[in-house]
């Protein structure tokens, strides 16, 4: 038997308190909350900005044994670097997201829609400069990067090509030692939810992925309206995976 780690990409949602996050609950309060329902989130802060490390420190603190943490690649090495800094960011980065120890799961590289032209050269240098020992996940934003030389590039690397819902068409194969899915809206970007029946096929899929003994990472990016913490329960749910929401229930999904 396999594994699903199932979560939301991100988890600090102010329009998330009195829907996901009851209304009384303090802010410093929510991690703890988030980690007694979901076993993994996906964190958009190392994304952003290169976090302290009192706030790693305190993100591994706040989580019980077994929860896990991917992290979001700086957007400094893919947005304005375009993966061609492979020395000392690269280096601050991982120094940074290894405080969290054990509870740090893979790492996401979300490329930017603007690297339009595929260069297996920049991928494979920095692939190379990467960790072995870490898992890794490429989400490309143009489908002119589901080229078989990419995706075997990602292979001999161990890499996982994200699945996502943001361009018309999908990798044409899973790469890597891994799955990583993420679902960014069913109609709206970020604002649109899913419901049962749209997910009944992902969980279909999910789960024998998982009887089979594969491990994966899906993450909810609908965080507008409060729809990625009700469609990633809803997926748990279409797959037999067991969740607790404590202290108050979430507001029914739409079927």
């Amino acid at each position: 038997m396999g594994v699903v780690h199932l979560g939301t990409s991100g988890y600090v949602y102010r329009h998330w308190r009195g829907d996901f996050y009851p209304a009384d609950l303090a802010t410093g309060r929510w991690l703890p909350y988030y980690a007694r329902v979901f076993h993994t989130v996906e964190l958009n802060a190392t994304f952003y900005r290169l976090p302290t490390p009192e706030a790693v420190e305190g993100w591994r603190r706040q989580v019980p044994r077994g929860f896990r943490f991917a992290a979001k690649g700086s957007r400094f090495l893919t947005h304005m670097k375009r993966l061609l800094e492979t020395g000392e960011g690269l280096s601050r980065f991982y120094g940074l997201v290894r405080g969290l120890g054990p509870a740090l799961g893979p790492v996401l590289w979300q490329l930017p829609p603007q690297m339009t032209k595929p260069d297996p050269g920049r991928l494979e240098n920095f692939l190379a400069h990467l960790p072995p020992d870490l898992a890794s996940a490429f989400e490309f934003r143009h489908a002119a990067w589901y080229r078989e030389d990419i995706l075997r590039l990602l292979d001999a690397h161990g890499a996982a090509v994200v699945e996502h819902d943001l361009l018309d068409v999908r990798p044409p194969r899973t790469t890597g030692r891994f799955r990583y899915v993420r679902f960014h809206g069913a109609t709206e970007k970020y604002r649109s939810g899913y419901g049962r029946r749209m997910l009944a096929p992902y969980a279909r899929d999910l789960a024998a992925w998982r009887d089979a003994g594969g491990e994966a990472w899906v993450y909810f990016n609908n965080d507008l309206g409060g729809h990625a913490p009700r469609d990633a329960l809803e997926l748990a749910d279409l797959m037999g995976e067991a969740v607790d929401v404590p202290e108050a229930e979430l507001p029914a999904a739409p079927h």
